[in-house]
């Protein structure tokens, strides 16, 4: 069985949150957070999600804060999911870059800004699921954890 390290930001501006509308072929619309694989080259796992955050947004962020932690199975991966909360500090969709924004096939990549509260992320697709049952109890929290 394969082993998959990522990290993924909680990455609010202002009092709401940047999540990623991910529409791709032959599956429904969902939500997701900004964040990735953890390269072999990345000196960390705070480095890795910076480097994330700016191929998938063109973002920089404040400090970071580890806040949640989750695995996902299938039967040849397991995911290792670590988020982190953090501020927006800069963001320039312009300058998004990466493997993901290469081929076509992989779909859309769409940037939502979402309030950062229960009531408006229930609606919303999340993935990973344990995130979304995160995100119900601890939004209201998230905007007091970081600077």
């Amino acid at each position: 069985m394969r082993i998959r390290r990522a990290v993924r930001a909680l990455l609010l501006d202002g009092d709401a949150l940047v999540l990623i509308r991910r529409t791709r072929p032959g599956r429904p619309v969902y939500w997701t957070t900004p964040g990735g694989k953890i390269e072999p080259s990345d000196a960390s796992s705070e480095a890795a999600l910076r480097r994330e955050l700016d191929e998938e947004l063109g973002a920089t962020a404040g400090p970071l804060r580890q806040v949640f932690a989750c695995a996902e199975q299938s039967p040849d991966l397991h995911r290792l999911n670590t988020f982190y909360v953090c501020r927006l500090t800069s963001m320039d969709l312009s300058r998004r870059h990466g493997p993901e924004f290469d081929d076509p096939s992989n779909g859309r990549y769409d940037v939502d800004i979402v309030p950062c509260a229960p009531d408006s992320l229930a609606p919303l697709a999340l993935i990973p699921e344990t995130l979304g049952a995160y995100l119900h109890d601890h939004a209201a929290d998230l905007p007091g954890l970081v600077p």
